[in-house]
């Protein structure tokens, strides 16, 4: 039995030496402030608007549902890892995020080599600890060592999942380790959020544009959230090498309407976040990057949240699920894996996942690990792709493609699908006439997303209440029409597939 390294590494001090990373002279770093103009603290505490995340660019191995591993280049978390080991996004508000890895309550939550199955809780920042030159205070210093001891062959598959709050601001830090098993390569690498609005080019991730992040360097990206939607976002430094061999995840903006469900609700939050500069928008300023959405006038629970800021709760849900229907070509990433140059002209994929995995370890509830070139696990594939629907409620499922070669189609088989957004929109016209639709399958191309709910209700009232829900404890499936999609590389298990569960 070999011990789980949580997030771990037992290559860190070669990789420590051979990058020549001693304490002090080092250039990783970190930032999460409290607050800023717009988002100025609350009572004297940091603002719950601002939200912070760390990956790690480097490499890594992820296993497939044949039990093939496969190595990726890959980004990993160096934040939030106790809620990535839940299945859960690791984005953070300020108050997570900086906290000292050097107090006492801390280094255990943090400790590397934890047997397996050991309790896992620490959701701070990676290697933040006092800066002796400001007099002990948390400024974005950090000890490399334990970024290195975490960061190093730690990659995931699909990339951490990084979640925001309309009208949020996101200090997102890149940390390069560097490549254990290709020592031949000094690969930059950046972030890019494909179709994000509102980033300015410095931020973008293009690289002729913007910075590269070298190894042994840090660089913190700022991003704000005007507009709810489903993004991808991936490294954009040689793109069809990078993506294709696993450096691309999901990003998901939750809309305002969220925290405002009625129309006194949103009166009371203009009022009271009044120094809050996004609250002071309105729908008649068309200046304002993110407006207050409209008097949400649909009735019902309190706790149902929405897909967008639709203003009659159309996009009701009890739940939402990421769906990150993935590929790759086996060959294409043993040869990234030596020191022979892939061949771009004959790539083709053979390996089809739902948020990193095949079936049937697409609902496998647990975080799955692999075994890496130091004989220790690493959680390579956090996310599973259950879809657990109330019976009579309601489930938002957020689909991207984050392939760069093929088209990938979904298809729920007893509960038809409705769509509602495309591409981080709401599927409405200029005069807000609605342009929904169902249907029993969706396909996508590389880079599109679709926001979809599935409804475990078979009849409704005029007042949308349920009349006759589905049963609890049925399962339906939701699975890819294209059958050499269902299988990994021959007729075995594999493929997109996974269960939506009535619970």
């Amino acid at each position: 039995m070999h011990s789980t390294r949580l997030f771990g590494s037992g290559v860190a001090a070669a990789l420590l030496a051979l990058f020549a990373l001693p304490a002090g002279a080092q250039s990783f770093m970190v930032q999460c402030p409290t607050h800023t103009a717009l988002h100025p603290l609350v009572s004297g505490l940091p603002n719950p608007h601002i939200k912070c995340q760390q990956l790690s660019g480097g490499d890594g191995f992820a296993t497939m549902g044949d039990g093939t591993q496969t190595y990726l280049f890959a980004f990993g978390p160096l934040s939030g890892l106790g809620d990535i080991a839940k299945g859960l996004p690791g984005t953070q508000t300020a108050a997570v995020f900086n906290q000292d890895n050097l107090n006492p309550l801390v280094l255990p939550a943090i400790k590397i080599g934890a047997p397996d199955g050991a309790a896992y809780s620490f959701n701070g920042a990676i290697g933040l600890v006092p800066d002796p030159d400001a007099g002990g205070a948390l400024t974005g210093h950090v000890d490399p060592r334990l970024i290195m001891d975490v960061g190093v062959l730690n990659g995931s598959a699909p990339a951490p999942l990084i979640v925001i709050d309309e009208g949020d601001e996101l200090f997102l830090t890149l940390t390069n380790v560097g490549q254990v098993m290709r020592p031949d390569l000094f690969e930059q690498h950046t972030v890019h959020f494909h179709g994000y609005p509102n980033a300015s080019a410095f931020y973008d991730g293009v690289p002729d544009a913007s910075i590269a992040i070298n190894i042994g360097g840090s660089f913190t990206y700022y991003y704000l959230a005007p507009e709810a939607g489903t993004y991808i976002w991936h490294c954009h430094i040689s793109p069809p090498e990078h993506l294709q061999m696993g450096m691309v995840g999901q990003l998901y903006v939750r809309p305002r309407q969220n925290n405002v469900a009625s129309g006194s609700l949103r009166t009371a939050l203009a009022l009271s976040q009044s120094t809050d500069l996004l609250a002071k928008c309105t729908s008649s300023d068309i200046l304002c990057s993110t407006q207050l959405p409209p008097a949400n006038t649909a009735a019902g629970d309190s706790t149902k949240k929405y897909a967008y800021d639709d203003g009659d709760g159309s996009t009701a849900v009890d739940a939402e699920y990421p769906i990150q229907m993935m590929g790759f070509d086996p060959d294409f990433h043993f040869v990234g894996m030596t020191f022979n140059p892939e061949s771009f002209a004959d790539n083709k994929d053979k390996y089809f996942l739902l948020n990193g995995r095949s079936y049937p370890d697409t609902i496998n509830p647990n975080p799955m690990s692999t075994q890496a070139t130091d004989g220790t696990e690493h959680f390579s594939q956090p996310l599973p792709a259950i879809v657990n629907i109330p019976a009579g409620g309601k489930a938002l499922l957020r689909f991207s493609d984050l392939n760069v070669t093929e088209y990938h189609t979904l298809a729920s088989l007893g509960i038809p699908m409705h769509v509602v957004g495309y591409n981080a929109r709401l599927l409405r016209d200029q005069d807000g006439n609605n342009m929904d639709y169902y249907t029993n399958s969706i396909t996508l191309a590389g880079g599109e997303s679709v926001d979809v709910i599935l409804d475990a209700c078979k009849l409704r009232a005029a007042n949308g209440t349920c009349t006759t829900p589905y049963t609890a404890g049925e399962i339906y499936y939701l699975y890819t029409p294209q059958l050499d999609h269902l299988s990994n590389d021959a007729e075995n298990f594999g493929g997109m597939m996974t269960e939506v569960r009535i619970i």
